[in-house]
């Protein structure tokens, strides 16, 4: 069907142009999903998604696994009752899952949804928000803030204990959000009250470089995170700014948050949303189009790690190959597709892999423009530089074809193009080469109608652009630290460039 639609696609009368600059914005730790109850029940036992995504071997080569921290201790580990927010969560379930992503060399993150029902105002790990609850907002008692982190060790200890070590764990999930699920509610001066006094009690001693991550609210809203960026105690302990993208695109609230994370070196990491999620149908290839568009825009915000939500579902990675219930007018329907196959790769999964294959460990470079407007729209871009390659992003969802021309910062000799336009699977990351009378600053290359494309160009060793290149990278002796955006640092901690003295860099957590 795409196939088709290029063929009878309008071809532009010019070209369109794209500039890349110099300058460089964050480096990008990569791309994942979470590892949590629905479509992943029973609790991440089952590994084949994260078989199927994770790793650079795999076809989608995801590094990121999000999972629950349930408000439970290791010793009332049980099998949950969905429903009843007195049963304990199981850790457990996450584990199998946990352990193959860190074998594959990812990053394993926690988050609460909700501490102890004793710890809380409610006396339940549920939200508060229903009925039989009394509509009673469940929040952290004053009197066992100091509680908190300790708890957060005991998971820290279980999972280490089970041969997985945590890369980081969150303050909480929506603090913003009043439930009737799993939740906990908390204003932005009680996270700051809560970091300030008592976040020294998370044992980063012994377990070595786990990092804490802000609340994530709802709609990656400032006055969430800017609080925590302004106090100095809170910054000294916070490593990575989070927030999910409900009701705000990245452009908006996402990009204004990053502004003070940014300013003092803290990654920005978009740990949860759902593009078309809970829909009737399997996404169509505007609506992947749609979620291309949402991953450029986080990388145009300053996000550094983008999370999606559930690895497994119909709109999601990976198939079900069951029937899923959506609702219309309060009526509730089911709906199938045989595309929806158990443990098959979807087209979503190999839209992300664009960004998640060629964008990790990349630098984004100064784009100009990175969207149109007007006649011609929509169209968007991105570039980034990661060792000797410069990848750019482009995505298309109008019916008109352009021959983009790519004026670059550094002479380039030969490039790869992966396309893709549409949901099939013969139309999803076609790979060609890019023909290149090189080396050369200017290179033209296709853009069809309603296409997702990254173009990757070698840069020309030779030329004297690389070595400039170079040089930025150059250490003094032996080993030097920045953060992730280019600042050197005197006293490296978190997750930091280490640039040797014959110049090659790689990212270590300190």
């Amino acid at each position: 069907m795409a196939l088709a639609v290029i063929a009878t696609a309008v071809k532009a009368a010019t070209a369109a142009t794209l500039t890349v600059g110099t300058t460089r914005y964050q480096t990008v730790t990569g791309f994942g999903a979470a590892c949590c109850d629905g479509a992943m029940c029973p609790y991440g036992t089952d590994t084949q998604p994260v078989k199927l995504l994770y790793g650079p071997s795999s076809k989608i080569g995801l590094n990121i696994m999000r999972m629950e921290i349930s408000p439970n201790f290791e010793g009332d580990i049980k099998v949950p009752e969905w429903g009843n927010w007195d049963t304990p969560y199981d850790w457990k379930g996450s584990l199998p899952s946990a352990k193959i992503v860190k074998q594959r060399g990812g990053i394993v993150f926690g988050t609460p949804w909700s501490p102890p029902g004793d710890y809380k105002t409610n006396g339940t790990a549920q939200g508060g928000n229903a009925k039989d609850q009394g509509y009673k907002k469940g929040k952290l008692r004053t009197d066992c803030y100091e509680k908190f982190f300790p708890w957060l060790n005991t998971f820290l200890a279980y999972m280490k204990k089970n041969g997985v070590a945590v890369d980081a764990v969150s303050l909480q999930n929506e603090p913003d959000w009043w439930v009737s699920y799993s939740g906990c509610l908390y204003d932005p001066q009680d996270l700051v009250t809560l970091v300030k006094n008592h976040a020294h009690l998370l044992d980063r001693e012994t377990y070595k470089g786990v990092k804490l991550i802000s609340g994530e609210s709802l709609g990656f809203t400032q006055n969430y995170t800017d609080p925590l960026m302004k106090d100095t105690a809170c910054r000294k302990q916070i490593d990575i700014v989070a927030g999910h993208l409900y009701g705000h695109a990245p452009l908006e609230y996402m990009k204004k948050s990053a502004v003070l994370a940014a300013k003092y070196g803290k990654e920005v990491w978009m740990t949860e949303h759902s593009v078309t999620d809970n829909i009737d149908h399997l996404p169509n290839w505007h609506e992947q189009l749609i979620f291309a568009e949402e991953l450029n825009e986080c990388m145009l915000a300053g996000c550094t790690g983008y999370i999606y939500w559930y690895m497994r579902a119909h709109w999601s990675f990976v198939g079900t190959g069951e029937q899923w219930e959506y609702e219309v007018n309060g009526v509730k329907k089911k709906a199938s597709s045989p595309d929806n196959k158990k443990n098959q790769l979807l087209p979503r999964a190999y839209v992300m892999s664009h960004f998640s294959k060629y964008v990790t460990g990349s630098t984004r470079l100064y784009t100009s423009p990175t969207k149109t407007s007007g006649e011609g729209a929509s169209r968007e871009y991105s570039a980034y530089i990661k060792g000797d390659s410069i990848i750019v992003m482009a995505i298309d969802t109008t019916k008109t074809a352009y021959d983009l021309k790519i004026k670059l910062p550094y002479a380039v000799k030969s490039g790869v193009h992966v396309l893709s336009t549409g949901n099939e699977k013969a139309n999803l990351c076609q790979q060609k080469a890019i023909a290149i009378d090189g080396p050369t600053k200017e290179v033209t290359v296709e853009l069809p109608a309603r296409s997702l494309n990254t173009y990757v160009f070698m840069i020309d060793q030779g030329s004297t652009a690389i070595k400039e290149c170079g040089q930025q990278k150059m250490a003094d002796a032996p080993k030097v630290y920045y953060d992730l955006h280019g600042r050197r640092l005197n006293n490296p901690r978190g997750l930091c460039i280490e640039v040797s003295a014959d110049g090659s860099t790689r990212k270590v957590w300190m």
